[in-house]
């Protein structure tokens, strides 16, 4: 917990300086001032006011499926107060309809590894319905790259996913590349993050 009381996983804290690194790179105020963000499973909601702050040119939306973690979602909104950041909405990535008609981007961290693969289906099939061309589709977790785990402790983690749920587990680059390229988006990028996590640029063309 952080000092004022709010949900501050530490692996968020931890993750939360790199991927901002990789966002005001790929979210530049040049292409994306004014846009709209959705970000899919924001968890505690502890990224979305960091992220908010330090990239003002972007309205941001959180949402979540679960009732708890949008509690802590809209604890973080509120205590930050910024004008850029939303109440957090109720979203089932897989539900053919969301409570969002547009997007400029779409931000999913840590959720592909730890949800069935009808998630990643819906992910990009509702990022599809939102987005105009140029949109971007941005996941950070771990992955596999052509069946190479890249270290043993992600061997061991998709091992404790399955383990945990069948439907979970730490899925293939090239596996969500194709499911992207099937609702029209590009694999872009590739960007190597500590701790053996990547973060997944998709472009809409």
């Amino acid at each position: 917990m952080a000092e004022n009381g709010l949900q501050a996983p530490p692996a968020s804290v931890r993750n939360a300086p790199p991927i901002l690194d990789v966002l005001a790179r790929v979210l530049s105020p040049a292409a994306f001032i004014g846009r709209e963000l959705v970000e899919i499973a924001a968890g505690s909601g502890y990224h979305a006011p960091i992220f908010a702050r330090a990239l003002p040119h972007l309205r941001w939306q959180p949402t979540d499926a679960d009732a708890l973690s949008l509690q802590s979602i809209a604890a973080h909104v509120a205590a930050a107060g910024l004008a850029n950041l939303r109440t957090p909405l109720a979203l089932d990535v897989t539900a053919a309809t969301w409570p969002v008609t547009a997007a400029d981007a779409i931000l999913c961290i840590n959720m592909i590894h730890i949800s069935p693969w009808a998630a990643t289906l819906g992910l990009f099939a509702g990022a599809a319905r939102l987005m105009p061309q140029k949109g971007l589709v941005i996941t950070y977790g771990p992955y596999s790259i052509d069946g190479d785990f890249q270290a043993e402790s992600n061997v061991a983690f998709d091992q404790s996913l399955r383990a945990r749920n069948s439907a979970w587990g730490i899925r293939d680059v090239k596996d969500v590349a194709a499911v992207a390229a099937g609702h029209g988006f590009a694999h872009d990028e590739t960007v190597r993050m500590p701790a053996n996590n990547l973060m997944l640029i998709f472009r809409k063309s």
